[in-house]
C-alpha cells in the first residue's frame, strides 16, 4: 500500500461528531475526532451568552442561543460532511415551559431573584431535611424544584425541558429529559434515579410535565435533511456530568474541581451520600455518566473574577487584560485577609469589585491596586476549593491524594498553584475543554468507535493520552 494509501485509510477509521457545549458566559460548537492515535477537538463557532434583562427579570435569550447552535451545527457540517451525531450538554437547573404552539416565554435565568419566593413555598410543605433525603441536593435557592414553586405559568404548559433537551427538542421533535441533568431539578429520587412524581404533586407541580428519562449514550432523535439527517445523542447533558467524563481520575481517593464559572468540587462514587453531615456541609449527590454519583459542592468560580474584570472595563472604557493582571496577581504577597466566596452578597450580577470591597472592609482598590485585589480573588476561590476537597474527604471517608482541576480554570496557573498550596495537595490541571471531551467520548462510545465494552476508565485513559495534564506540587 502506498503512503499515500495508508494515510487515506488512517484518516477513513477517524470518527467525527459534533459537540453543542453552553456555558453561562459562551458556547461553543466544536468537531470531535476520535479514532486510533487520534483524539482531538476543533472549535468551528464561538458565540456569547448571558443573562438579559426583562421587564419581569432575567432571561436566557433562548432565540439567539438557538441561532447560534443551528448555524454552528451547519457550519460543523460544511467542515466535516462525515459527522455521524450531535450532542448537546449545557448548565443545569434552567428549564422552558411548552404548550401547544411551543415555548411558552422565554426561560428565566438562574440568577433571577424570583426563586427565592419558590424556596419559602417548597420548604413549607417539603422541609430542606426531608427534601434532601428524596434528592440528595445541596441547598441552591435556584434549584428547579424552588423555581417551579415561583413560576405562574407552570399551569399552562405541556412539559417543562431543560436547556439541552429545549434544544435537542427542536432539533428532533422529541420532548426527553436527560438523567444527568434531571438529577439537578430536586424532583429526582436520588436512590432510583427516576421522577419522584409523589414529591412534585405534592408540591404542586403538576408531574404529567415531566417527560421522559433518557441516559447518556440514547438517541434522541434524528436532526431534519439541512442538518444531514443526523442522531442526536444523549450525552451527560449537565456540562458537569460530561466534564466528569473526562476527569483523568488517577487514583481512588482522587477528588476533582470542574472549574468555569462555577467550581463543582467533590468525588465520583458509586452511590450517593445522604446523611445529616452530608446535609449540613451542603453536599449534593448528582447523576453522573454510566449510574456513577456526582458527590459535590457548588462553589464560587471564576464568575468573581469575571465579574470583576467586567466592571473594571465598563468603569474604564477599555477592556482589562486579564492575563496581565493575572501575571503581575501572581508577583504580589499572599494576602492576609480573604472572603467568603460563597457569600450570597456575590451572586447576582452587578459591581463585583465594590460588593468584594465591603466584604474585605476595605474601599473600592484603584488601578494600581488591582493586581492585589485580583490575588485576594484568586485565593479566596481556591481557599473555598479546598474546604470543600477536605469536606468531601471527611464525608465519604475517603483520605484525598490527588486533586484534579479541569476546565477554564485549569489555564489559570495562579489558580491551580494557589489551590495546590492551600488544599496540601498535588493539583494535575486539564484537560481544559473537559466538557466538550466528555461529549464527545459518550456519542463516540455510543457510535461503537471505542468498543462495545468501553468503560469510563477505558475513556479516560483515552484523555490521559492525548492531554497530558500538568503538576502543580503545594510549597511549604
Amino acid at each position: 500500500m502506498s503512503a499515500h494509501a495508508s494515510g487515506e485509510a488512517a484518516r477513513s477509521a477517524v470518527r467525527a461528531v459534533a459537540a453543542v457545549d453552553l456555558g453561562a458566559t459562551s458556547g461553543r460548537v466544536m468537531i470531535g475526532r476520535v479514532g486510533d492515535g487520534v483524539f482531538e477537538l476543533e472549535q468551528v463557532a464561538r458565540f456569547p451568552n448571558g443573562p438579559v434583562e426583562r421587564p419581569d427579570g432575567w432571561h436566557w435569550d433562548i432565540d439567539a442561543l438557538w441561532t447560534h447552535v443551528r448555524e454552528g451545527l451547519a457550519e460543523a457540517h460544511r467542515r466535516e460532511p462525515t459527522i455521524e451525531s450531535i450532542g448537546i450538554d449545557s448548565w443545569a437547573v434552567d428549564y422552558g415551559l411548552l404548550g401547544d404552539g411551543g415555548l411558552l416565554a422565554e426561560p428565566f435565568h438562574y440568577r433571577d431573584r424570583r426563586t427565592l419566593r419558590g424556596v419559602d413555598a417548597v420548604h413549607a410543605v417539603v422541609p430542606f431535611e426531608e427534601l434532601y433525603r428524596h434528592n440528595g441536593l445541596q441547598f441552591l435557592p435556584f434549584t428547579t424544584v424552588y423555581q417551579y414553586a415561583a413560576d405562574e405559568r407552570l399551569t399552562d404548559a405541556e412539559t417543562s425541558l431543560l436547556i439541552p433537551d429545549l434544544l435537542a427538542e427542536r432539533l428532533t421533535g422529541r420532548r426527553v429529559a436527560e438523567r444527568t441533568n434531571a438529577s439537578t431539578t430536586g424532583l429526582l429520587d436520588v436512590r432510583t434515579g427516576e421522577w419522584n412524581h409523589a414529591l412534585a404533586e405534592a408540591l404542586g407541580i403538576p408531574a404529567t410535565m415531566l417527560p421522559g428519562l433518557v441516559d447518556p449514550g440514547e438517541t434522541i432523535g434524528t436532526t431534519g435533511r439541512d442538518l444531514g439527517g443526523l442522531p442526536v445523542i444523549a450525552v451527560g447533558s449537565h456540562d458537569t456530568a460530561s466534564a466528569v467524563v473526562a476527569v483523568p481520575l488517577s487514583t481512588p481517593s482522587a477528588a476533582y474541581i470542574s472549574c468555569g464559572t462555577w467550581g463543582l468540587v467533590g468525588l465520583e462514587l458509586p452511590e450517593p451520600i445522604v446523611t445529616d453531615a452530608a446535609r449540613a456541609a451542603n453536599f449534593t449527590n448528582e447523576g453522573g455518566v454510566d449510574g456513577r454519583i456526582r458527590f459535590l459542592r457548588n462553589v464560587t468560580g471564576l464568575w468573581l473574577l469575571s465579574e470583576t474584570v467586567r466592571a473594571w472595563s465598563e468603569g474604564d472604557g477599555a477592556a482589562v487584560d486579564l492575563p496581565a493582571l493575572l501575571g503581575a496577581a501572581a508577583t504580589q504577597p499572599a494576602p492576609v485577609r480573604l472572603f467568603d466566596a460563597d457569600d450570597a452578597s456575590l451572586s447576582a450580577p452587578g459591581d463585583m469589585p465594590a460588593r468584594i470591597a465591603a466584604l474585605l472592609g476595605m474601599p473600592h482598590p484603584p488601578p494600581d491596586e488591582r493586581p492585589a485585589f485580583a490575588r485576594v480573588i484568586v485565593e479566596s476561590i481556591a481557599e473555598a476549593f479546598a474546604r470543600a476537597v477536605r469536606t468531601a474527604g471527611e464525608l465519604a471517608a475517603r483520605e484525598i491524594d490527588v486533586v484534579h482541576l479541569v476546565g477554564g480554570g485549569a489555564l489559570n496557573g495562579l489558580l491551580c498553584q494557589a489551590t495546590a498550596d492551600r488544599c496540601g495537595l498535588p493539583v494535575l490541571a486539564g484537560p481544559v475543554e473537559a466538557t466538550a471531551l466528555g461529549n464527545v467520548l459518550v456519542q463516540a462510545r455510543a457510535l461503537g468507535a471505542l468498543g462495545p465494552e468501553a468503560t469510563l476508565e477505558d475513556l479516560r485513559a483515552r484523555v490521559v493520552e492525548a492531554f497530558p495534564p500538568r503538576r502543580f506540587d503545594p510549597r511549604a
